[in-house]
């Protein structure tokens, strides 16, 4: 059996998810977070907790669960709700940290890459916007005449992953870098507060999204 989807049609997919990508969100928020904090490879556990969050997103499109949360608003909206209290909780979290000086005394980063993974995951799964991204854009580039749709589905979530993870590991390993600076505790409560804020505001956004 040869590749699922016309090739064509998987490089259009590929630039279409691209864009998508790049436009900040709390992925990205939470890789900066955890990295920041934590350092690379806790950054790195964090995105690959974000890739599996695609594979169930993957699973429940191929099963059709996506379709049945999509179209019952009530359960739609319990998901997106549920998503912005888990993001603005990881939030709050950032508020409630001793900084770098604390984890050079105790050789412990603030997160361990467990939770890291298990948050970014989590994340991903319960943000609506995601599950409307594989129930928007990859009907556009399966063709359902064919008997093989669970893989063209399976096609296209490996390349949104790749995508995914091209953008964030360097930006996870980039953070590291930038960690050296944050030696400095005011610097370092500015940068992790600031992306708390950022965290909690998406997570309002989510909410007035869906009860406004």
């Amino acid at each position: 059996m040869g590749f699922p989807v016309d090739l064509a049609t998987y490089g259009a997919f590929l630039l279409t998810a691209s864009a998508i990508v790049l436009t900040p969100g709390p992925d990205t928020l939470i890789i900066l977070r955890y990295s920041l904090s934590s350092g690379r490879n806790v950054g790195l556990a964090t995105v690959f907790g974000v890739q599996m969050g695609l594979v169930g997103h993957t699973l429940l499109a191929i099963f059709g669960i996506s379709v049945l949360i999509a179209s019952i608003p009530v359960l739609f909206k319990t998901v997106a709700l549920l998503g912005a209290a888990y993001i603005a909780w990881i939030g709050i979290q950032s508020f409630r940290e001793h900084g770098l000086l604390h984890v050079g005394a105790t050789g412990k980063p603030p997160v361990s890459a467990r939770k890291a993974f298990r948050d970014a995951m989590l994340c991903n799964l319960l943000n609506p916007k995601v599950i409307l991204l594989f129930l928007a854009l990859f009907p556009n580039f399966v063709d359902n005449t064919r008997d093989d749709v669970p893989y063209q589905l399976i096609a296209l979530s490996l390349g949104l992953m790749t995508i995914n993870t091209l953008w964030q590991a360097p930006m996870a390993l980039a953070a590291e870098a930038v960690r050296r600076w944050l030696k400095n505790e005011r610097i370092y409560k500015l940068i992790t507060h600031s992306t708390g804020i950022l965290m909690i505001t998406v997570a309002a956004l989510m909410v007035y999204d869906n009860l406004f």
